[in-house]
């Protein structure tokens, strides 16, 4: 099964928190803090490998999380950041953010990379806050959330050549006879409904990547048949091989038919050069055979008279086709990058505030329930200073707004105080 696109889940590694600590040394008064750092969280990244063709893999997984980093520890001692998480995708991949639908990567060549989601930043401990006006420090710093998005990984295909042709024209086994790929082959319509790649060796031992597409027919460029959704894999090819089966009623019209699918679907598709080439030949008598190549012949000057079956000058043919590999180079095909704000933008300071019944309000955001993690409410230096945030963040004023009275229960997390003017 060729799967070329695929919806992901990706979330990078939450920082951890800072921590209050204190020095306890023997003999040694006053040691002052030694709260440690807690260690960032795990990026998450993108990389591109030839080691695998489709996006079937993700199938089977689509929910992706980075490691989150450890909180500080005593002696200020930091807090071992989160590993990073790399996702391997095909080369020829498209990433788009699932929110806005931007394209924010396309991966052309193998080890490309590309990361999609920043950890968090660790929480600094109290050491960090020491000052000489404040040298014991109560508070420490939670570690930043991750980020999550959702990403839509679309393939395009990359081949050198590209073989196009009609249902049942012989183009998987033109690409077996050819390479060491093993499509499935039958004497029916539609035997191939998923795009193949055959590596075919030259002399010179290089190589190139032949592609079987799917058989198309009339409408598909409006997703008729098989449709747009394989059409589009032979875009970034260098050239086409259009393969055309002289056994059927009308080839000359099926070859038209084709060309006029792809010029609906991109004028940039259609004026891809294209190699003709008749094949079946063992079936059909000379005579048909020099009729057909002389009607050809006004499409293109390049038009062979081939066998895939019993591969009757198949040898001169892809000697031919590697000729051209060599002299067309690949198409540049743009593909409009956006910048991605999302990878790095874990900013959660927005919040709510509900009334759950009568005397009672709960406050709710990321950013105030991280601070409200860090803070305890036997301590009142911690305690004034999470007050201070709350008011600089506006959550009084909102309070206000929600009609708080004085006497009211507020709860942000774990705490819980009575309002007061």
């Amino acid at each position: 099964m060729f799967l070329d696109k695929a919806k992901i889940k990706i979330q990078s590694g939450k920082g951890g928190n800072g921590i209050v600590a204190w020095r306890r040394e023997k003999y040694v008064d006053k040691g002052g803090p030694a709260g440690g750092n807690g260690g960032s969280g795990g990026n998450v990244y993108l990389i591109a490998t030839e080691d695998i063709s489709t996006l079937m893999d993700f199938q089977y997984q689509s929910v992706f999380k980075a490691e989150n980093g450890e909180n500080g520890y005593i002696k200020t001692q930091h807090g071992k950041c989160g590993k990073d998480l790399y996702i391997k995708v095909p080369v020829g991949t498209i990433v788009k953010d699932g929110s806005s639908g931007k394209i924010i990567a396309d991966f052309n060549e193998a080890g490309q990379c590309f990361m999609a989601a920043k950890g968090g930043r660790g929480g600094r401990g109290n050491a960090c806050f020491a000052t000489a006006q404040k040298r014991a420090p109560q508070f420490c710093e939670p570690g930043e959330n991750g980020i999550e998005r959702t990403l839509e990984l679309e393939l395009k295909l990359i081949a050198d050549v590209g073989l196009l042709g009609m249902p049942n024209a012989g183009k998987s086994t033109l690409i077996s006879a050819v390479s060491s790929a093993k499509p499935k082959i039958a004497d029916y319509p539609f035997t191939t409904i998923t795009p193949h790649l055959g590596v075919v060796k030259k002399d010179n031992g290089d190589a190139f990547v032949l592609a079987d597409i799917p058989g198309l027919i009339e409408g598909a460029s409006e997703g008729i048949g098989l449709g747009h959704e394989f059409l589009r894999h032979v875009e970034r090819c260098r050239f086409l091989i259009h393969l055309v089966d002289l056994t059927m009623d009308n080839p000359v019209r099926n070859y038209t038919l084709i060309n006029n699918e792809l010029k609906k679907h991109s004028m940039q598709l259609a004026s891809v050069y294209q190699v003709i080439a008749l094949n079946k030949i063992d079936a059909v008598d000379e005579q048909t055979r020099r009729c057909y190549l002389e009607e050809f012949k006004k499409f293109s000057d390049d038009v062979f008279l081939i066998s895939a079956a019993t591969q009757e000058n198949l040898k001169e043919f892809m000697y031919f086709v590697a000729k051209k590999v060599e002299e067309i180079p690949k198409p540049v095909i743009e593909v409009e990058v956006e910048e991605d704000d999302g990878a790095t933008d874990n900013d959660d300071s927005s919040y709510n505030v509900y009334k759950v019944d009568k005397h009672t309000f709960v406050v709710e955001g990321g950013k105030i329930f991280r601070l409200a993690n860090v803070t305890d409410g036997r301590n009142t230096e911690q305690l004034y200073r999470f007050q201070n945030i709350l008011k600089s963040m506006g959550v009084f004023d909102a309070l206000k707004a929600a009609g708080v009275q004085e006497g009211d229960i507020v709860k942000i997390g774990h705490l819980e105080f009575d309002y007061l003017f």
